[in-house]
């Protein structure tokens, strides 16, 4: 096995990880959801927002990842609010 296929099953293993990962995130984006619903609250918490961000991008320690870690993060956002706003319609 060449370089290229052991790092292709790394990325494999991590995706594997990462999905999970993100089914995990998604069940509890629902209790949000839910606990929103009951309690009238707009899916939109500009200042959550900010503060969650701001708090995550500190995990990166390699700073060459940062701007690629705040793209993937802010994606990550736009899914859940997404997926929130499906829920309340």
């Amino acid at each position: 096995m060449n370089g290229l296929e052991k790092a292709r099953l790394k990325i494999n293993e991590i995706d594997e990880k990462m999905a999970k990962l993100f089914e995990d995130r998604m069940k509890v984006v629902e209790e949000v959801v839910a606990y929103k619903i009951a309690n009238n609250m707009q899916v939109l918490d500009a200042s959550r927002e900010k503060n969650l961000i701001a708090k995550n991008v500190q995990y990166i320690e390699n700073e060459k990842y940062k701007e690629s870690y705040l793209d993937y993060f802010h994606e990550m956002l736009r899914i859940s609010k997404n997926y929130q706003k499906q829920i309340i319609n």
